[in-house]
């Protein structure tokens, strides 16, 4: 067998197992959301995501922010210093006004990231991989960092992650230029020899649950 689809079965075997583990805490956080703002979705309205080879899925997550905050940062005239910021900051921004207080908690420890479970079983994503980026993101990068693009065409082979290097080492404090390096790195180690693929990745899984924990670089 070879390790892609071992990785395979190993996710569908954990993301099954971890996502009845949090489903109580899926519940709570869904009536959370609704009791905040009942007028908004439960799962965020962002846009379509990048994954193997560049296919295009829904990336589910919790809302934590107001509804339609990404239409409204790239429409209303008040968020244009925001969207300015989000470009430039390798789409992250700090202190945003966009978000509530139900999503600043479980953006700070990774809750909103719970219902990935599901795009994980779809074959989407996987439990360990690079970010799941942004098409225009990945546009708009690489021209602002030209030598990124053979790290972003390696990135697309593997599927994304709910977890990964980056978010076990920095999370948003890591520029997009590392970022798609860590990435682009996973890509090939897990493409080579088995047991050093499963090594690399058990070792981003025992670290996840200190880095969501730690909350270090949320945003």
């Amino acid at each position: 067998m070879s390790y892609p689809d071992f990785k395979r079965l190993m996710d569908i075997f954990l993301s099954i197992t971890l996502g009845a583990f949090f489903s109580p805490f899926c519940l709570i956080t869904a009536l959370a959301i609704k009791l905040e703002s009942p007028e908004g979705p439960i799962f965020a309205d962002q846009p379509l995501r990048a994954g193997k080879e560049g296919k295009l899925f829904r990336h589910l997550k919790f809302r934590s922010m107001i509804p339609n905050a990404h239409l409204l940062m790239q429409t209303d005239p008040k968020f244009k210093s925001l969207y300015e910021e989000y470009k430039s900051n390798s789409y992250k921004v700090r202190n945003d006004p966009r978000i509530t207080k139900v999503g600043k908690f479980i953006r700070k420890y990774s809750i909103d990231e719970v219902p990935q479970f599901i795009n994980v079983l779809k074959g989407e994503m996987s439990i360990i991989g690079p970010r799941p980026y942004f098409p225009d993101e990945l546009e708009e990068q690489q021209r602002k960092y030209p030598y990124t693009k053979e790290y972003v065409k390696d990135t697309l082979t593997v599927r994304p992650g709910i977890t990964g290097q980056w978010q076990v080492t920095g999370r948003s404090e890591i520029n997009f230029d590392k970022r798609i390096e860590l990435d682009a790195k996973y890509a090939k180690i897990i493409s080579n020899s088995f047991i050093k693929a499963l090594w690399y990745d058990l070792k981003i899984l025992f670290k996840t649950p200190f880095a969501m924990l730690s909350a270090k670089g949320a945003v």
